[in-house]
């Protein structure tokens, strides 16, 4: 009779228990409507601020490019220009015309689709005079696509120089295929030529991918000649009105910019000059700072790591930082 009372007593104890669980839930489940009901006054507020001048919003204006398609755009191009790295498919003589034919076309498609959507962002946004911005997106795919050849010329002697400068390096389709600096420099010119266009949104977001993937910030706006070498990369900044010639050479950390200005002045600067000149056959070492619209580092220069410049160096320097006093304790 004890243990029947005893397991009698505990049942009780259970269902007790389990009732106030209960009872606590639906308590926890009306509290989480209450806080419900107050969404749609939230979402009031939220909409009354997009009408805020201090807000930034995209609201009735033509679509910005989309980043998908943006990724698109350079994975085809990268398809394009290096044939049989990238694509899905084994690429042979006998299907490499229908191969490059077909990633043409779609890339012509979305290029002057994206192409279309960023002009025509800036004329509703901005106010400005109809531009026939799609004949504009057409054409200037068309343009880029013509192009082509002239950059695959020019990535081959980027590839080859890094191969060149780098015993690491097992051969050229390693560096193509898995090098950083490739693909950033890939992307860059790729870019450039938009940003040559007077292509709106569309070159940043590209250089801003391939900056968000290796680290490497180059602007599309910067003028870069042919046997261009990024070793390793992260964390190097070319800015927009930056000058490089043939031949050069940069390693990690690298800063090629401006100088700081006051926020008045940031206006009138737009355009000009701000960003170093780098001459034919240069190489900059790790964690160098070169800044200034003036400064000019002449050819065949060496600027050792952790040097900062604000001013020019004529050719044939080498400029180094003298050596830190280590201490040992």
């Amino acid at each position: 009779m004890i243990l029947i009372y005893i397991i009698k007593g505990d049942v009780v104890k259970m269902v007790d228990e389990l009732e106030e669980q209960i009872e606590k839930c639906r308590i926890e489940a009306e509290s989480a409507a209450n806080y419900k009901e107050q969404l749609p006054e939230k979402a009031d507020k939220i909409i009354e601020s997009c009408d805020s001048k201090e807000c930034y919003t995209h609201i009735n204006n033509e679509p910005i490019p989309s980043k998908e398609s943006v990724n698109e755009i350079i994975n085809i191009s990268r398809e394009i220009l290096f044939p049989g790295y990238f694509t899905k498919e084994k690429l042979d003589p006998i299907n490499l015309k229908y191969n490059m034919g077909q990633s043409t076309s779609v890339l012509f498609d979305i290029l002057s689709d994206q192409i279309t959507h960023s002009i025509r962002h800036d004329c509703f946004r901005y106010n400005q005079p109809c531009t026939e911005c799609i004949n504009q997106g057409h054409k200037i795919a068309l343009d880029f696509l013509e192009a082509v050849p002239s950059i695959r010329k020019t990535l081959a002697t980027d590839v080859r120089a890094t191969y060149e400068g780098d015993p690491a390096a097992k051969s050229y389709d390693e560096i193509i295929f898995s090098y950083p600096g490739i693909y950033a420099i890939t992307i860059y010119r790729v870019a450039h030529i938009f940003f040559e266009m007077d292509v709106p949104l569309l070159p940043r977001i590209m250089t801003e991918h391939a900056h968000s993937i290796t680290g490497i910030d180059i602007h599309p706006g910067a003028e870069i000649g042919e046997s261009f070498v990024i070793d390793h990369g992260t964390g190097v900044v070319i800015g927009e009105t930056t000058v490089i010639g043939k031949d050069v050479r940069i390693y990690q950390g690298v800063t090629l910019g401006a100088l700081s200005v006051p926020k008045d002045a940031e206006e009138s600067l737009r355009g000009k000059k701000r960003h170093p000149t780098i001459e034919d056959d240069v190489i900059i070492y790790s964690g160098a700072t070169i800044l200034g619209g003036e400064t000019v580092i002449g050819a065949r220069s060496v600027v050792g790591g952790n040097v900062w410049l604000t001013e020019s160096v004529p050719p044939d320097t080498k400029v180094m930082m003298e050596a830190p006093r280590l201490i040992y304790k």
